[in-house]
């Protein structure tokens, strides 16, 4: 490093004035010291009087903004073990909601009409507990209307579904938690990264509360209706919604940690790039929701046919129920019929960011991102395509659910390659 010009006039080898006497010198020195600390004042400024020698033994102030400046703390960067282990909470989030949806295509979410966070860890083990269990679960709606001929042996079956889920659950809180309260500890973790560990803690309990509220809305004795006992499509909705946030955020921030970023020149094609980039995964974020009203309503089982709707392109019954704005949520074919929209719109946006990215020089790794995910939503296209055709066959129906989350993966990684540089 070089020194500075006003650090080698400072240095004892540089000092080859005279010595002064003792009182004129601490003068000088206080002298100086003042006009290094008092600001400026407004108002018009005086005559310039000649301003005294500096002392050899004492720094101007540009010599004492450059040692201000190499004593200064440099922030800590944070460990990469941070980055790998929300990259980590966001596979077990994954898992969460593919279980989650393969619950759901099994009916076994109803199974379990308790919940005790401690107290429910622990299965039924003899026959007299699977018995007392498969009672309390013959007391609701789902047992007396739709599975009243059920076996025991059925009855396990759906609970250890149901079982696995929750437990599930209670594994990526903890993945959570308990790396988050020793990298806390450590010191690894800087204030903004304090607030975003927080929040993804507390998303995590609240998806825990917000499935056991879903879950009770099944429970609900509904004497004036002759419908299938299920859960509220609005919960559904919510809890899937809560558990995609949790995953778009910890696989972004992983992702922002360990991904080195590209200094790409900032034009006006690559602005639109990016801004492009971020409108195609909200909306990929929104065709993915709203596959929980499809599910929630069992919607995949109407009109198994495409393009067209049964004869149609625009069924009849679309806006059947009254008032309007119901239909959107409530009716079954206008629920599927929004989710083929989304899910075109969705794969003609990922096309045209492709096609858009072409005329743009890019990086290798932007350009696999923006290959990636036009594969992937071709790939997703058509496992929902089949999926309709062959009347919801719960594999294909899981896989495709599965592709919804491996689309948004993919979309948020290109985001990652596209986003700006700070100054």
């Amino acid at each position: 490093m070089v020194t500075p010009r006003c650090v080698r006039k400072c240095s004892p080898c540089f000092r080859r004035r005279a010595p002064l006497p003792g009182s004129l010198r601490m003068l000088r020195a206080a002298r100086c010291g003042v006009r290094l600390l008092l600001p400026a004042r407004g108002g018009p400024a005086p005559a310039p009087a000649p301003a005294p020698a500096t002392p050899a033994c004492l720094p101007t102030q540009r010599c004492l903004q450059w040692r201000l400046l190499q004593q200064a703390p440099q922030p800590a960067a944070t460990p990469p073990a941070v980055g790998r282990w929300l990259l980590v909470c966001s596979g077990a989030v994954a898992g969460a909601v593919v279980l989650g949806g393969v619950t759901r295509l099994t009916e076994s979410g109803l199974s379990m009409v308790d919940w005790h966070l401690v107290k429910e860890m622990k299965p039924p083990r003899t026959q007299q507990e699977w018995e007392a269990e498969f009672q309390k679960y013959q007391q609701f709606p789902e047992f007396k209307i739709l599975n009243h001929d059920m076996t025991l042996t059925e009855f396990k079956f759906i609970w250890y579904m149901e079982y696995s889920h929750r437990m599930w659950g209670r594994v990526v809180g903890l993945a959570y938690i308990l790396p988050a309260a020793y990298f806390w500890r450590k010191g690894w973790l800087s204030r903004p990264m304090k607030g975003c560990v927080l929040a993804l803690c507390g998303l995590v309990c609240f998806q825990g509360l917000l499935g056991w509220y879903m879950v009770k809305s099944g429970l609900e004795e509904k004497p004036d209706s002759y419908d299938i006992p299920r859960v509220s499509q609005y919960r559904l909705a919510a809890h899937l919604g809560s558990a995609l946030v949790l995953y778009s955020a910890s696989l972004w921030t992983g992702l922002s940690l360990l991904l080195p970023q590209h200094k790409l020149p900032e034009t006006h094609q690559l602005l639109r790039l990016r801004q492009f980039a971020h409108g195609t995964t909200a909306l990929i974020f929104l065709t993915a929701l709203s596959g929980a009203f499809v599910a929630g309503l069992d919607a995949g089982l109407v009109y198994n046919s495409f393009p067209k709707m049964g004869e149609r392109w625009i069924p009849d019954d679309l806006l059947a129920f009254s008032p309007v704005l119901r239909n959107i949520f409530e009716n079954p074919t206008t629920v599927q019929f929004d989710h083929r929209i989304l899910g075109i719109a969705s794969v003609t946006a990922v096309t045209a960011l492709y096609l858009f990215s072409r005329k743009i020089p890019l990086p290798r790794r932007t350009r696999m991102a923006a290959t990636s995910l036009l594969a992937v939503a071709c790939m997703q296209v058509g496992l929902g395509i089949s999926t309709l055709l062959l009347y919801v066959p719960t594999p294909l129906a899981a896989t495709h659910q599965s592709g919804s989350l491996a689309l948004l993966s993919v979309a948020l990684w290109l985001m990652s390659e596209l986003r700006r540089v700070p100054k």
